[in-house]
């Protein structure tokens, strides 16, 4: 069955050549789009769906989540508040809470914070483990996240935990031997949180070539609390995205300006963190390619929706409206490899969202106000 969608009063088809259309409809069969181009050229389809003049977009990509967990830091957030600053200790209570719960309890949480993202306009998500960090439960929460979609990474390099804090040279063989064995018929992609306190270029390095070399692609927490080597290692690695990118040098941003690894910044975690926002203008400028994602997790940035995420990006990154859409669509995608999402062109998957709105600047226009009216995710209308 084929579905024509018309009198789309914009049409942000994240295509360069297509770019923004009015009075546009696009035809799905089959899952895919099948045709783009003005409502009144519109060839003929079995079922019609008319948006009535509402502003049409690709499904958001996000493209960094951690999803998989059990408990909530709630107490943590409002520490923060008060000025407690953020150091990324407070993974391992996460981990604890983790590692207690039932399959059926974390499977729980994972469809309710998917069902959150869907309804905010999230066609493509991206799930990592990184709250069990022992062979058992990074494995189990990779099997959980595959229940949900097919960009499942490995995390077991999140943090040290605690059995081996006097140890870490131990930890980084557990997470590179058994860990990665068990993990990898699980995972597409494996991740590294290099940071201070977290991992630091030697181990980065060992961990994301072990997981390379087990047939996994590279992404990598990078930059997010200081400057340091995980900007430079992705790249020089040939990683998809070096995610968060806070705090860059020159030479940062230079080296992603002329890489094919895709800047993802995380504006959910500087709010939730009071931290400084990462200076997506000077990327743009530079010629990086941006993504935008949620980051949700119960720590440091507890939000499944991509639209706050985009007005956060406009507000405090000196984003434009196109630019921040771009990057949850088009940019996500681009962080995972992909070029059959965050699209509405001919042969890409067809998953958009309706807005109830007139165009896509009123994302960023009227914050924190429900406007996602309508998704399709393959075609269908949810």
């Amino acid at each position: 069955m084929s579905l024509l969608i018309t009198n789309i009063g914009e049409l942000f088809t994240g295509d360069d050549e297509l770019g923004i259309l009015h009075d546009a409809a696009f035809v799905v069969a089959d899952g895919r789009v099948a045709w783009v181009g003005a409502a009144g050229q519109a060839p003929a389809a079995d079922e019609r769906l008319d948006v009535e003049d509402r502003a049409v977009l690709p499904g958001f990509v996000d493209s960094h989540a951690h999803l998989v967990f059990a408990g909530d830091r709630a107490a943590e957030f409002a520490a923060r508040m008060n000025g407690e600053p953020y150091t990324g200790g407070g993974i391992r209570t996460t981990v604890a809470a983790t590692r207690a719960a039932d399959d059926d309890t974390l499977r729980a949480n994972v469809a309710r914070l998917v069902g959150e993202a869907r309804r905010q306009g999230t066609t493509t998500i991206e799930i990592k483990s990184g709250y069990g960090l022992n062979v058992a439960d990074e494995a189990r929460s990779l099997r959980i996240a595959a229940e949900f979609t097919a960009e499942t990474t490995f995390l077991g390099a999140h943090t040290v935990p605690t059995e081996y804090a006097d140890d870490p040279g131990a930890y980084v063989a557990l997470v590179t031997g058994a860990m990665l064995a068990e993990a990898t018929p699980h995972a597409r992609w494996i991740d590294v949180f290099c940071e201070r306190g977290a991992f630091d270029g030697d181990a980065t390095r060992a961990i994301l070539l072990a997981g390379r070399d087990a047939g996994l692609k590279l992404r990598v927490h990078a930059n997010q609390l200081t400057e340091g080597p995980g900007v430079q290692l992705a790249v020089e690695l040939g990683a998809a995205s070096a995610d968060h990118c806070t705090h860059l040098s020159a030479a940062d941003v230079a080296a992603l300006a002329g890489s094919e690894t895709v800047a993802t910044l995380l504006p959910g975690a500087e709010f939730s963190t009071r931290s400084p926002y990462p200076d997506a203008r000077t990327l743009l400028d530079a010629g990086a390619t941006v993504a935008l994602a949620t980051d949700c997790n119960p720590g440091s940035s507890y939000t499944s929706s991509m639209p706050f995420c985009i007005a956060l990006a406009v507000r405090e990154m000196r984003m434009t409206p196109a630019e921040a859409v771009k990057a949850a669509t088009v940019g996500g995608a681009a962080a995972l490899r992909r070029d059959d999402i965050g699209v509405l062109r001919p042969g890409a998957r067809a998953d958009a969202v309706v807005l109830d709105a007139p165009t896509h600047l009123h994302l960023a226009y009227r914050p924190g106000v429900p406007l996602i009216s309508r998704v399709l995710h393959d075609g269908v209308p949810l």
